[in-house]
């Protein structure tokens, strides 16, 4: 019913800056909250960083000041722009949404695949 597929992964080297992509597609109707978590090796997985549909965000501490996420609701997509990557936010970045289809009658979280970002030099 839903999909969302992350792109924009990748080996980058400590400073860099990745773009991270999360496309939702399928029967939607709205989508009010869209956010990032990831999960490194050995981790529980974490959230990163949402915004609502307002435009309202929330970010980690760890990486408030470096990263910025934001949406495209015409086309149900969400950015997360990464700057000044450190090592230590290698993992495995999720994107999740809230999602209200056509034939449902509440909202639903469904999540993407996940997509890698290694921070190494």
């Amino acid at each position: 019913q839903v999909q969302l597929v992350e792109s924009g992964g990748g080996l980058v080297q400590p400073g860099g800056s990745l773009r991270l992509s999360c496309a939702a597609s399928g029967s939607i109707r709205n989508i009010n909250t869209m956010r990032w978590y990831r999960q490194a090796p050995g981790k529980q997985r974490e959230l990163v960083a949402g915004i609502n549909s307002g435009g309202s965000t929330n970010y980690a501490d760890s990486v408030k000041g470096r990263f910025t996420i934001s949406r495209d609701n015409a086309k149900n997509t969400a950015y997360l722009q990464m700057n000044s990557l450190k090592p230590e936010d290698t993992a495995v970045y999720y994107c999740n949404a809230n999602v209200l289809i056509y034939t449902g009658g509440e909202y639903r979280s469904y999540w993407g695949q996940g997509t890698q970002v290694t921070v190494s030099s």
